[in-house]
């Protein structure tokens, strides 16, 4: 006598991927405009947390890391940024977020960089 064969294992499989994970949509946070957040690259690294960055809105501002994310993430030179301007001197903004490479081409796919920053 044969034991009864488990057809669970075969129709269910929690680790197969499906057509939507190996495009790689996945979600990834995009600048806030209420809070006047804005794209960003990031053009020249200055030394002591600072860095140039070109913006969407074709200004170019000095930006700073600020400490939480300078001990998680390396930014460098051509690196997609969110950065959040200064209300009082509108030159200078704070880095909110950076983009890998990766999610940086997957946003450009997806058509959701403004033509000025597209270079991915």
């Amino acid at each position: 006598m044969t034991p009864p064969q488990n057809t669970y294992a075969k129709t269910h499989n929690p680790h197969a991927r499906t057509q939507e994970s190996e495009e790689g949509y996945y979600r990834l946070p995009l600048p806030n405009r209420k809070n006047n957040e804005l794209f960003a690259i990031a053009e020249q690294l200055l030394g002591g947390s600072r860095i140039h960055v070109v913006c969407e809105d074709k200004k170019s501002r000095m930006a700073r890391i600020p400490g939480k994310m300078k001990r998680k993430a390396r930014v460098r030179t051509g690196d997609l940024l969110i950065i959040k301007p200064w209300d009082i001197q509108n030159e200078k903004a704070d880095i909110v977020f950076r983009y890998s490479r990766t999610q940086a081409g997957s946003l450009s796919r997806r058509k959701l960089l403004p033509e000025e920053i597209n270079v991915f």
